[in-house]
């Protein structure tokens, strides 16, 4: 039992010299979601709280980011939610597109999918109320038509 306890430890000292890469790529304000679409701040204010962290390249990271292995989950997680939707690079993505977003963001709210129960446990602000979330699902209705309206068929 003791040699593996050691075991243990050892491997979970080795595993702290591989580092997540905690850098935040550069900022284009005039390519960010709240920018372009002239967020009002009281839900800009409920977007960046609840689905930055994950969704942009305005990631705060948390102190048990420097823990392995939970830095490695946390990592994997910001990148595949950068990669389903990045709110910082939102004016590259083609009106059809945002307009797709929008909608996954909507449905994602209206079936408590987001933000996650693992992000909410060690980020209690994040949790959305029923009136955010009313007010987050409008918003991104409103968008989600102005956007549809530009399209070209």
């Amino acid at each position: 039992m003791k040699k593996v306890l050691v075991v243990i430890l050892v491997a979970f000292i080795m595993i702290q010299f591989f580092p997540i890469d905690k850098t935040n790529p550069p900022l284009n304000p005039g390519m960010d979601f709240l920018k372009i679409k002239k967020t009002p701040p009281e839900i800009a204010k409920i977007i960046n709280t609840s689905c930055y962290d994950c969704h942009s390249h305005e990631t705060r990271y948390p102190w048990y980011s420097s823990i392995a292995p939970s830095s490695w989950f946390l990592k994997n997680h910001i990148d595949e939610g950068r990669k389903h939707l990045n709110f910082s690079i939102f004016s590259t993505y083609e009106p059809k597109r945002q307009a797709h977003k929008l909608q996954e963001c909507i449905e994602m709210i209206e079936k408590d999918e987001m933000p996650l129960e693992s992000y909410i446990v060690g980020h209690s602000d994040a949790k959305l109320t029923p009136e955010q979330k009313q007010a987050l699902i409008n918003y991104f209705k409103k968008v989600k038509e102005e956007t549809e309206r530009t399209m070209i068929y």
